[in-house]
């Protein structure tokens, strides 16, 4: 393995899963209800919104397809549930099935979040720092067709490096903001040091799956070569000594970078690099219409 101090050789097994990561990766986004089809965030105020391509309508939506009638029906939204109103005639379904009247959403933190299909639009309730939204994906967005898939650095074994993980107190969180300008509290199993260039670097953790931790990070690549916002990394497994694998080959963008209308979290306080960190996903340029 090869650390930014240039110590080691390049690993051809190492590419080669670095290539087949970036095509699951490339596979993903091509997905009809990936980041690259969210089109719409609409948020949600108290009582009755109607819904519809009529531009009179509180909630306006239209599809690449051009088939969401006038007025599709109304959202109630009452004690902070929200229910749905559909118009006669209006074809709102879920899971292929006419939807009831008053049929309760369940949002996007559900096992199984209620997805009301409108013509090509795929509908989805949330709530971000506790209000309400309707976030609309276009299964027939046209950047489905033209995608070419993602820019990216070389794969560079140089930023391969070996963290030790510093465990935090029992119970820790660290403030993780987003781009609503909300802060989350969110577990923290502690920070990873590593070395770039003789020098001591330090990202706070968050958790992952599978023993893995996940990193929100920025650098100095940001908003010229990477996407301005920062990016993800989810780590190897922290080791029973406390050193994790960190691959920066691996970094990604978040979905603010495939959409205005994503809700991404930014790195938290110190978790922005001062180096350059010349690996992963380049920033993605391609225009992002918007019809939802």
């Amino acid at each position: 393995m090869m650390h930014p101090d240039g110590r080691g050789d390049a690993d051809p097994a190492h590419r080669a899963a670095v290539a087949e990561a970036r095509a699951e990766r490339e596979a993903r986004l091509r997905d009809p209800m990936s980041w690259l089809t969210l089109v719409g965030l609409h948020w949600l105020a108290p009582g009755w919104q109607r819904f519809g391509a009529s531009p009179d309508n509180a909630l306006v939506l239209r599809a690449a397809d051009g088939e969401v009638p006038p007025i599709a029906g109304e959202l109630e939204v009452v004690d902070g549930r929200v229910l749905v109103h559909p118009r006669p005639g209006a074809s709102l379904a879920v899971d292929g099935e006419p939807v009831a009247d008053g049929l309760e959403l369940l949002d996007d933190e559900a096992d199984a979040p209620t997805i009301l299909a409108l013509a090509s639009l795929r509908l989805v309730l949330i709530r971000r720092g506790g209000r309400p939204a309707l976030r609309v994906r276009d299964t027939a967005a046209p950047v489905l067709s033209s995608f070419r898939g993602l820019e990216y650095f070389d794969v560079n074994p140089r930023w391969r490096v070996t963290a030790g993980l510093v465990r935090a107190a029992p119970g820790a969180t660290i403030g993780v903001p987003d781009v609503l300008g909300d802060v989350k509290d969110a577990p923290t199993p502690g920070h990873l040091e590593f070395t770039v260039d003789g020098q001591t670097q330090r990202l706070a953790a968050l958790e992952a799956d599978d023993g893995q931790l996940w990193l929100v990070f920025g650098d100095a690549t940001n908003r010229h070569e990477t996407y301005g916002g920062g990016r993800f990394l989810v780590t190897g497994a922290v080791q029973p000594d406390d050193t994790v694998e960190v691959d920066f080959n691996l970094a990604y963008n978040p979905p603010c970078a495939f959409s205005p209308f994503a809700t991404c979290p930014l790195p938290p306080p110190g978790n922005q690099l001062t180096v350059r960190v010349e690996a992963g996903e380049r920033v993605w340029a391609a225009p992002h219409p918007t019809f939802g």
